[in-house]
């Protein structure tokens, strides 16, 4: 029985939480395996700072913002390289204040991972986009890198609707984003609007797959009370974000580094500039050896009947593929 595609989850993804320095630092993964990371997601902890999304793609001091609809810039004072175990900083607040905490979230583009970085230039025409997946992608997330457009976000729970990553909106029906039509393994559909295909910008394009035991996107229903509902993943999350897609509630970010402890109660908001919200009851969840579980019954996570998509990345597979269990917390 094939438990895992991937027993070592850091080779691909990993949370680093730092302290900034107001220097030009150069940050080291915790992992004890080096990876040389293709994207990386920063939020300041403590303070009102936009979080930062960089990628190799697009290279580095490329700097967009999940929780605002603002173009590219190129600051070089902010991530100045990818480095084969981590990455160099420098001074910019919204990455490195002196004495301030950060969270960085890491992934490495690869296949075998089910993580594809592209690029491609829009013309707001119906047309197909080729990925590398060799997969279908079950998470997109689109933003032109030159226009003022929303990002865009496909969840393969919601079929060919559409959410934006910097808002609280509901998943809707976006027939000119997709052409309402679903990803294949090779390709997947943008259509006239300029959100998804906005002419004469670039776009850049972030798609996942899932990974038995290593990567999830799945969704559930709330059931409003504090034993909540239990979701399978396969694996002890590093990482969760998930959306209520049938209500205006914030995205939500947990990983296991700013809870080493259940409940993992510290979120982020990725649509939202706002400081980390730590030990506030609500959104309580705990990280499994096979999945989690919400742990309140607040409207963000756990809404009577309300539908919520996420996304999930794994500290460790649940059974790998020598047939040894992973631990609970």
């Amino acid at each position: 029985m094939a438990y895992t595609a991937i027993d070592n989850p850091e080779l691909y993804f990993q949370v680093k939480l730092y302290t900034g320095d107001g220097s030009t630092p150069s940050i080291t993964l915790d992992g004890d395996t080096d990876m040389q990371p293709d994207f990386v997601w920063i939020k300041n902890r403590d303070e009102d700072d936009s979080l930062c999304l960089f990628d190799a793609v697009r290279g580095a001091t490329e700097v967009m913002h999940s929780d605002a609809n603002t173009t590219e810039t190129t600051d070089a004072d902010t991530l100045t390289s990818f480095d084969s175990d981590g990455f160099a900083l420098g001074a910019d607040v919204k990455v490195n204040t002196d004495t301030e905490a950060y969270v960085a979230w890491c992934w490495k583009e690869s296949t075998t991972a089910g993580f594809d970085i592209l690029i491609f230039d829009g013309n707001e025409t119906n047309r197909t986009i080729a990925h590398s997946l060799s997969a279908v992608p079950h998470f997109m997330i689109l933003k032109s890198r030159g226009g003022t457009s929303a990002w865009a976000v496909n969840h393969q729970s919601i079929g060919t609707y559409g959410l934006h990553l910097n808002s609280t909106e509901v998943a809707g029906a976006e027939t000119t984003w997709w052409q309402s039509t679903l990803p294949t393994s090779s390709v997947f559909s943008v259509g006239t609007s300029y959100t998804v295909n906005d002419s004469g910008e670039s776009v850049v394009a972030y798609l996942w797959t899932e990974k038995q035991g290593y990567s999830k996107f799945g969704s559930y229903t709330g059931n409003g009370n504090a034993d909540g509902p239990f979701c399978f993943t396969g694996f002890r999350p590093a990482f969760v974000l998930y959306k209520q897609s049938s209500g205006t509630e914030y995205w939500k970010m947990f990983d296991n580094k700013r809870n080493t402890f259940n409940p993992v109660d510290e979120g982020i908001a990725p649509n939202t500039s706002g400081a980390e919200d730590s030990g506030s009851g609500f959104n309580d969840i705990d990280f499994l050896s096979n999945g989690f579980k919400h742990r309140a019954g607040d409207d963000r996570s756990n809404a009577s009947g309300g539908t919520y998509i996420y996304m999930a990345f794994a500290e460790a597979p649940f059974v790998n593929s020598g047939g040894v269990p992973a631990n609970a917390r």
